[in-house]
């Protein structure tokens, strides 16, 4: 393809959007390399995700073939084609990384994602309170650094994969998925949701604790960057509220996002990012907390929720992962022209992405598909 072409179109794209005037929805796609290292196909030499996570050097080569294949071979509105300034790596610990800083064991399943095994039983409930605020930079954080230090060193070493250098490095853990998600991991999702009915004290005691981890865990990270404490406004996620009715989250998790956000966030327009049918919460986040900008998985009504929020927030969504990876690419044609049509677009404030985060083995011709749709029914009337 004509990638200056179509960069340059995707920065007028883009500069009209954000002044408010967009002439066409912005199509994007989530992925990380987990699309390399779960397909055989991309990955013949067999590389699991245990050594992607623990040598330098295989994470290195690995983020820079997942990069070269979304820059080329994934037709999204973002900059494609060889970069400019060189290659944008990232210390890459998947969404285990935080209940792993806690104490919680990692397991490598094959032919799956890293995950945490919950560390607080019954008969240890209190273990981490006993052992008190975990160390920023101890335990799989300083596997964090040294990572990142290692990709520094190539850098100074002026390392470079397809001619092209090492651009930006950015370490692990510089944000949160969420108290109560990380609450889930730590204590297991089914036994976190009976503590709310039988032990509700200890469950506010357990989310204070994350929170006060969290905060000092990204303040210490800030200062080591060189970076301010705050920003204009903050994002976030926290998907196992999902699980939650309203008045729930409203009395035991809510009080904590506001504290996070008290903390991070100048008091400008925040963000979050909610997998799941996390809806019903979203009305209380924007008056809340001045969340408006929402990155949604699935299930989702379009229409119901554009109706519910208006059309000055920000959305961003679309079809599931499900579908792009076992549909046709009529099907997914189908369903974006579906939710394009939804009512989602009134207000000119929507972002069309899968909902959420690129399945491995999912045809790039529905990807394809999928990315043609979004031009074809996303266009604004023209004034």
């Amino acid at each position: 393809m004509d990638y200056q072409a179509h960069n340059a179109e995707v920065q007028a794209m883009y500069a009209a959007f954000n002044a408010g005037q967009p002439y066409r929805v912005p199509i994007i796609l989530g992925m990380n390399p987990r699309i390399l290292l779960l397909d055989p196909a991309r990955n013949p030499e067999g590389t699991s995700f245990e050594q992607y996570t623990w040598d330098p050097e295989i994470m290195l080569q690995v983020q820079l073939r997942f990069r070269k294949w979304t820059r080329c071979e994934v037709v999204q509105d973002a900059e494609m084609g060889p970069p400019a300034k060189g290659w944008d790596l990232w210390v890459d610990l998947q969404n285990f990384y935080e209940a792993a800083w806690f104490g919680c064991e990692v397991r490598y399943p094959p032919d799956e994602v890293p995950y945490a095994v919950p560390l607080l039983k019954d008969d240890n409930k209190r273990l981490l309170f006993d052992r008190g605020l975990p160390d920023p930079f101890g335990g799989l954080m300083a596997h964090n650094f040294q990572v990142r230090d290692y990709f520094q060193k190539r850098k100074d070493e002026g390392f470079e994969f397809e001619g092209y250098p090492i651009a930006s490095i950015t370490p692990a853990a510089g944000g949160t998925d969420g108290p109560f998600t990380v609450a889930c991991c730590l204590r297991g999702a089914t036994a976190l949701c009976t503590d709310i009915y039988l032990d509700p004290d200890y469950v506010r005691e357990l989310l204070d604790y994350i929170v006060e981890a969290t905060i000092a865990r990204m303040q210490a990270f800030a200062r080591e960057a060189g970076r301010p404490l705050k920003g204009r406004g903050w994002g976030y996620a926290d998907d196992s509220i999902a699980l939650l009715s309203v008045e729930t989250f409203r009395e035991f998790v809510l009080p904590h996002h506001r504290r996070l956000i008290e903390t991070f966030s100048e008091g400008g327009e925040n963000s979050i990012h909610l997998c799941g049918d996390a809806t019903r919460h979203f009305k209380t986040l924007r008056d809340e907390l001045n969340v408006t900008h929402f990155d949604t998985g699935f299930p989702v009504d379009f229409g119901r929720l554009r109706a519910d929020l208006g059309p000055e927030v920000w959305i961003s969504g679309g079809p599931p992962v499900q579908l792009l990876r076992g549909g046709t690419p009529e099907q997914v044609e189908a369903e974006v022209k579906r939710v394009l049509g939804s009512g989602i677009m009134e207000g000119g404030r929507f972002t069309l992405r899968e909902g959420n985060n690129v399945a491995p083995r999912t045809p790039v011709e529905n990807l394809a598909a999928f990315y043609r749709a979004g031009r074809k029914y996303g266009a604004y009337p023209k004034v």
